[in-house]
């Protein structure tokens, strides 16, 4: 016979459990723009039933059904997508960074553009070709000194924000290692808690989302890949073991993170794409533009002396032969080929001296104090120039006077027609230890132009990845929204469901509690 009070205990449970699925309802609704949040469901199975009770066996056919419970509240999601979206996250960070910096680095050397410093070297040179014009004209040397000041400055400004970039990127990277160490730590914690919390049978459900959302958030950061064991998430950098279990097994530095790029371990991530535009892309860009400013000040430059140019007392071309003696002995009868040490060298060949008294022409360029090879930062103007402009070398030829006293030719213009065309001329910008020259051979207007079209060529490149990237992340995040994410339309729907369920339970109820009392006290009263 079946028990008197089932109907009640059938209904009780319809009750606990439907509210059990409004409760979670309504936590999906609160949680619809959580970041990280996944939908939870309540798994609701019919509860075990029983055969009537017998000596041996119930006579009733069937079982008696002892209604509905939940045994545990699930998260949905999927972990193949998890780990997609995590391998294409740490891709978008990387590309992100890339595009950054180099939209900054275009920024820096603004070309093409009527500031940028092709224009300023541009002048330098147009300089020397008016100064050719009027070599003896004071204002015209003034403006060879100014032009020169300006390109030293735009090279020194350059320089200056590219180490500027360089130590930003520096400087992002330690923010980088204290937020990766941080997400280690608190993933950590989230798993010693999770384990703690699912030992006791619960699903942890909302612990580990916050766990997902930090290795979602790491993954942006560096390249992870991320198991499970009881003992929860074991996350990897490469083969670098950051968390096993509750653990810390690696504590991040910038060291590591340098170390790591270049043995692989770290290959993608926002701290591979700010190594990779530090050591890389501002590095070579700072290379290029060193070697261009070296090559113009001391580096080797093939002119070709005019006939009767008077070769400076002392000089040799080939540590051979040694041009002394009288103006006449210095003097060359036929064009001849040499090669020079840049400005410097050229312009140390030449006379100046307003008035005809010869001074042999000074280095044009030199280093700044505390600085020991020429490059894009080291560079200025000799500081004679700038006190006299009456150094600046024009003249390449002398003469001895009827007292015998060497002057300088008046009006001679062959040093500021070869220092203006060096200009075109094919210059070897030779590899160094540290980098190779984007051009071995050319002029410096196709190197610069080359150096630029090469900065343009990889801005675009990069910022098609991290486009392409974004895309591909937004993609994976929508089809992993479309099984986690909550639906306000399915969950108000899922709420008029279990409402009316219950209702229909509770009314259920209702009617049992009616019937006992009609059992309990209206039967058994007849006739008293």
């Amino acid at each position: 016979m079946r028990s008197t009070f089932t109907g009640i205990e059938i209904a009780k449970r319809s009750l606990f459990t439907q509210q059990a699925a409004l409760q979670t309802t309504g936590h999906n609704i609160a949680n619809a723009n959580t970041r990280g949040y996944t939908r939870q469901v309540v798994n609701m199975v019919a509860a075990k039933p029983l055969e009537a009770v017998g000596l041996m066996r119930s006579t009733v056919p069937g079982q008696m059904g002892q209604g509905v419970e939940f045994d545990h509240i699930d998260r949905i999601r999927e972990k193949f997508l998890d780990n997609q979206f995590q391998n294409e996250n740490k891709n978008l960070g990387d590309w992100e960074i890339r595009r950054d910096t180099l939209d900054k680095l275009e920024a820096i050397v603004a070309e093409p553009s009527d500031t940028g410093i092709r224009q300023v070297i541009e002048g330098f040179w147009n300089s020397w070709q008016e100064l050719s014009k009027s070599p003896e004209n004071l204002t015209a040397r003034v403006l060879v000194k100014e032009r020169a000041l300006a390109l030293t400055d735009a090279f020194n400004h350059t320089g200056k924000q590219l180490d500027d970039l360089s130590k930003d990127l520096t400087e992002n990277i330690e923010v980088k290692v204290n937020q990766s160490n941080s997400y280690a730590g608190q993933i950590a914690k989230l798993n010693n808690e999770i384990f703690r919390v699912e030992g006791l049978g619960d699903n942890a459900n909302d612990l580990r989302d916050q766990r997902d959302l930090l290795v979602d958030d790491l993954s942006k950061i560096i390249n992870v890949t991320v198991t499970e064991d009881p003992s929860g998430y074991n996350v990897k950098m490469g083969t670098i073991e950051l968390v096993n279990g509750k653990d810390v097994t690696s504590t991040l530095t910038s060291a590591i993170f340098n170390a790591s790029f270049a043995d692989g371990n770290l290959d993608s991530g926002e701290v591979h794409g700010m190594i990779q535009s530090r050591d890389v892309n501002v590095a070579n860009f700072k290379f290029q533009l060193d070697s261009m400013m070296k090559v113009i000040a001391t580096g080797d430059i093939n002119v070709t002396l005019p006939k009767g140019t008077v070769i400076p007392e002392g000089t040799s071309f080939d540590g051979i032969t040694t041009y002394t003696g009288s103006v006449e002995d210095r003097t060359i009868t036929s064009p001849m080929e040499v090669t020079v040490a840049g400005i410097n060298g050229l312009h140390s060949l030449g006379y100046s001296g307003i008035g005809g008294v010869v001074k042999t022409g000074v280095p044009f360029f030199t280093l700044k104090p505390g600085s020991t090879e020429f490059n894009a930062t080291s560079v200025t103007v000799n500081q004679d120039i700038l006190d006299n402009v009456a150094n600046i070398s024009t003249s390449t030829r002398t003469f001895m006077d009827s007292d015998g006293v060497e002057k300088v030719v008046k009006g001679n213009n062959d040093m500021a027609l070869l220092v203006s065309a060096v200009r075109n001329q094919k210059v070897n910008f030779e590899p160094s230890p540290s980098g190779n020259p984007i051009l071995t051979d050319g002029t410096f207007d196709e190197f610069y132009r080359s150096l630029v079209g090469e900065l343009g060529v990889q801005s675009q490149e990069a910022t098609r990845q991290a486009t392409n990237q974004k895309v591909l992340v937004d993609q994976v995040d929508s089809n992993r929204q479309s099984v986690s994410g909550v639906s306000l339309d399915e969950e108000m729907a899922n709420m008029i469901k279990y409402q009316h369920a219950y209702n229909a339970a509770a009314r259920s109820l209702t009617t049992f509690d009616e019937m006992l009392d009609k059992v309990i006290n209206s039967m058994g009263v007849v006739g008293r």
